[in-house]
């Protein structure tokens, strides 16, 4: 049986989480199952027919699951499985704010801002949260190459933080946006979520 078994809505995913998973826990025995159809019937709204999909194939899996795609988040939540963004956002929380919070499918816009509001209420305090529409990068990340997707978000972010230099944190609301942190020269801490994920999945650190 697999150590985590992991749930991606891009085939992408697989290699990014076995090279973070090589490198931080060698032991550790990856399975992964992709689904692109979900996110595409997912960005219109969750209906009751892939909610229902969705979850049974979640509650099927013997063991830890981890949920990278932050559109399925709540969903694959109340199935048992582990948020992508939680730890990610934990961690935000904890620094303080102003968060700038960046995300580039409308459909991760509100469960990513809830997520984030709720762990800031649970650390205490809840600071300003600006949210940054990059959903015009994403036919980047469809058409790839990655690098192109990177460097556009980095460059836009970078613009911000240039404008705010007020801002305490960046979160990457989406793992596809991880690779962006390689591109940015910046004192603010860049939060993405595939490597934090992966340590509180593997319990190689504390969930929050």
């Amino acid at each position: 049986m697999a150590d985590l078994t992991l749930i991606h809505t891009a085939e992408v995913h697989r290699a990014t989480f076995d090279r973070i998973a090589a490198r931080i826990a060698p032991g550790a025995r990856l399975a992964h199952i992709v689904h692109p159809d979900w996110l595409a019937r997912a960005r219109t709204g969750i209906g009751t027919d892939l909610a229902a999909e969705v979850t049974a194939t979640l509650r099927a899996i013997s063991g830890p699951v981890l949920c990278s795609c932050t559109t399925l988040g709540p969903l694959a939540a109340d199935a048992g499985a582990i948020r992508i963004d939680a730890p990610m956002m934990a961690r935000a929380a904890r620094l303080g704010g102003p968060i700038l919070m960046a995300y580039c499918l409308d459909s991760t816009r509100a469960p990513s801002l809830a997520l984030l509001r709720q762990a800031c209420a649970a650390a205490g305090h809840v600071p300003e949260i600006r949210p940054l529409d990059l959903t015009t990068a994403w036919p980047l990340f469809e058409a790839g190459p990655p690098q192109t997707f990177s460097r556009q978000i980095a460059d836009r972010i970078g613009d911000q933080l240039a404008a705010a230099p007020e801002i305490a944190c960046v979160v990457l609301a989406q793992a596809s946006m991880a690779g962006a942190t390689g591109y940015l020269k910046t004192a603010v801490p860049v939060l993405s979520s595939p490597e934090t994920a992966l340590q509180a999945a593997l319990g190689l650190t504390p969930p929050g």
